[in-house]
């Protein structure tokens, strides 16, 4: 290992190598060394600027620090622990390119608002990229939805059959939470699009430096108009985390349903080998993975954003050391979101199929119609909750007489109510208990027809 060197005058040893070790962030950190050379190019045009160096040393060290980013990305750039950071790492190997003018490439700056800078430049590119993602998971769920307007599917409440849905309509219940968490990203994005370089350590700086030529160069919308709050803020990164758990949350939701569905009881959709494997020691199992492994890594991403919580609260201004332990579990997160919603989108495309026939059985071979009847008693004046107990008494005898309702005669229905007629058998078809529910936003074929419309429109969004 190299040997460590001092911080300054003030020091007169270097850090013992154990802590120097438990110190760096090299390991990790390196992840934002394109953002690092973004900025500090930005950071020295700059200075080039406003007069602090000139307009020849501006260039020169744009050129240096753009030969770092080639040597990074040919695999030649591999700082080790003594560099402690990739932004000390950065400016050492800029030295050795440009001489004592890379040492120029710091003035009016602090590694505390480098970091923040490397950080939003880092999330701003990561937001967008989930965003697209996000996109494309919407567009197979759309797409499946369409092709399955009539396919019924039974709904249920408390895990019990409740009413019969159409398939489309449950779909684009995940379209819509997919929307939301698409916009949801897109408001943390105002957020991290703000810059902190030029806050300096703390107070600012005394140089004539300016922040908003800066912000202008990287695509910031605005700069902290506060130099504490821009270096010592991470409620960017939080509200992330957030984001990302929502989207864990909804893609899990969706795990925990294709698992049970894909089960023997269900038996409602089919898993593809594509996308399932087998047992070690079971040969007719057909394992759904991909979704378990989904709703698993779920808890990794609720766990980051715990942590993140935890270590902002009670932190005084400004910087403090704890403010690296936000990296490993924000990167972390970033690539199991990704990771997720690239599996997900895969399995639904390509990795499942619905099983029509089957799913056609399940809405027939159960009470879910029962609301209709009580329904169709309340269209012909009987009171509602009349309705619902007459109904709740048919049910009760007719699982004792081991029939379903569609199975009684009209005269045991007239038993129950003078007011059945032939058509009470109409009324509770699955096809036409789903179509019935025609009110906005209910499962009725013409809502989830209109729905798909305007959720293509959505698709079209900025």
């Amino acid at each position: 290992m190299t040997k460590q060197q001092t911080w300054s005058q003030r020091f007169e040893s270097a850090l013992h190598p154990a802590i120097a070790l438990f110190n760096a962030s090299i390991n990790f950190d390196i992840e934002l060394i394109e953002y690092d050379l973004t900025g500090s190019q930005a950071h020295a045009k700059m200075l080039a600027h406003t007069g602090i160096i000139s307009q020849e040393e501006g260039e020169q060290l744009v050129a240096g620090l753009e030969q770092i980013r080639q040597e990074y990305r040919q695999d030649k750039f591999h700082p080790g622990i003594e560099a402690e950071d990739v932004h000390f790492a950065v400016e050492r190997r800029l030295v050795e390119i440009v001489g004592n003018l890379g040492k120029k490439l710091h003035t009016a700056r602090s590694r505390n608002d480098q970091v923040g800078t490397d950080t939003r430049l880092y999330l701003r590119d990561q937001i967008q990229q989930i965003r697209n993602q996000l996109r494309q998971f919407q567009q197979v769920l759309l797409d499946i939805a369409e092709k399955n307007v009539e396919t019924l599917i039974p709904g249920y409440t408390h895990l019990q059959r409740a009413q019969p849905l159409s398939l489309a309509h449950h779909l684009l219940a995940y379209f819509h939470m997919a929307q939301r968490d698409w916009e949801r990203l897109g408001d943390v994005f105002g957020r991290v699009n703000i810059s902190p370089l030029g806050c300096g350590a703390l107070a600012g700086t005394t140089f004539p430096i300016d922040r908003h030529y800066t912000a202008k160069l990287l695509d910031f919308e605005g700069v902290y108009a506060n130099s504490l709050d821009g270096v010592s803020d991470r409620d960017f990164a939080i509200e992330f985390l957030c984001a990302a758990s929502l989207i864990m949350v909804h893609l899990s939701r969706l795990s925990e349903e294709v698992i049970l569905w894909a089960s023997e009881e269900f038996s409602f959709v089919t898993l593809k080998d594509s996308c399932a494997t087998g047992s070690s020691i079971m040969p007719q199992k057909k394992n759904p993975d991909v979704p378990e492994l989904v709703r698993g890594k779920t808890g990794r991403v609720f766990g980051h954003l715990q942590a993140m919580l935890v270590m902002m609260k009670g932190l005084p201004l400004a910087y403090n050391k704890d403010l690296q332990e936000d990296k490993e579990g924000l990167f972390d997160s970033v690539v199991t979101v990704k990771a997720c919603l690239e599996a997900m989108t895969i399995l639904l495309q390509e990795g499942l199929e619905f099983r029509t026939q089957r799913l056609a059985e399940a809405v027939a071979e159960d009470f879910s119609n029962a609301t209709d009847v009580a329904d169709y008693l309340a269209a012909r004046g009987v009171p509602f909750r009349e309705a619902y107990n007459l109904v709740g008494k048919v049910v009760k005898t007719s699982i004792s007489a081991g029939k379903l309702l569609k199975d009684l005669s009209l005269e045991e229905w007239q038993q129950l109510h003078p007011v059945f007629a032939e058509d009470i058998y109409q009324a509770i078809l699955p096809q036409q208990v789903v179509a019935a529910r025609n009110s906005y936003g209910g499962t009725g074929f013409a809502q989830v027809k209109g729905a798909l419309l305007s959720a293509r429109d959505q698709m079209t969004a900025k």
